[in-house]
């Protein structure tokens, strides 16, 4: 059995990883998925990284997801617990030192040729059931950016196996951005997945399947 400790993106709650958990539980896995303090001015990435070891407690045979913005969280807390596999899903790659505000100018992201989109539901849930999208954005705070700003603590890439899956139909991070990113950053070829940014509320089933086949490279088999 695992223990998957979910790390949620920017402007967002542990909610959006609901799908994904009871799949998981209904696998014999255990789960974390706590609220980051997105909303709170006074937190940065020291305080959310806070956030998620303090959820783990002594929980053991730990795989660590990143989602989106949760990918400058998730190399954090493996410094910090013992992990036996880290997962960045659609993810920022942060660089060793990196504010999170310079992620798009230092990847080039700003000069990517992209469509425009007039809403969030268009942009990040376009596949996702519409009950669950407006859930989501209801349950959505408000992102602060005050320490966004910050240079990160990673020192450098944690010494974890370290997975990448990338969404094909992602339309806030396009495949062939996070296809160059992965392999620059960290010298990884991305798994990839159909669906758009939000994986966990399209495709729970597909992206458990994932981190299950991933969690048996680890030998850590669910208790079916």
């Amino acid at each position: 059995m695992a223990t998957f400790v979910l790390i949620h993106g920017a402007g967002d709650v542990g909610w959006y990883w609901h799908l994904v958990e009871a799949e998981l539980h209904a696998r014999g896995h255990d789960t974390v998925s706590p609220d980051l303090p997105c909303d709170d001015d006074s937190a940065g990435l020291p305080e959310y990284t806070d956030t998620v070891t303090k959820a783990i407690v002594d929980r053991t045979d730990l795989i660590v997801v990143g989602h989106s913005l949760g990918g400058f969280t998730a190399p954090l807390v493996c410094d910090r617990v013992a992990v036996r596999l880290l997962v960045l899903v659609a993810p920022m790659i942060p660089a060793p030192g990196e504010a999170p505000a310079d992620y798009s100018a230092h990847t080039g992201y700003d000069q990517e040729v992209q469509d425009g989109y007039d809403d969030d539901i268009a942009l990040f849930y376009q596949d996702v059931p519409p009950d669950l999208a407006a859930e989501a954005l209801k349950r959505a705070p408000a992102q602060s950016g005050a320490r966004m700003r910050e240079p990160s603590p990673l020192k450098a890439w944690p010494d974890v196996p370290t997975r990448v899956l990338i969404c094909r139909d992602d339309r806030m991070f396009p495949v062939g951005f996070l296809r160059r990113v992965a392999r620059e950053r960290l010298g990884i070829t991305p798994d990839e997945i159909d669906g758009g940014h939000a994986p966990a509320l399209s495709r729970p089933h597909e992206l458990v399947d994932r981190l299950e086949a991933y969690a048996a490279e680890q030998g850590l088999l669910g208790a079916h």
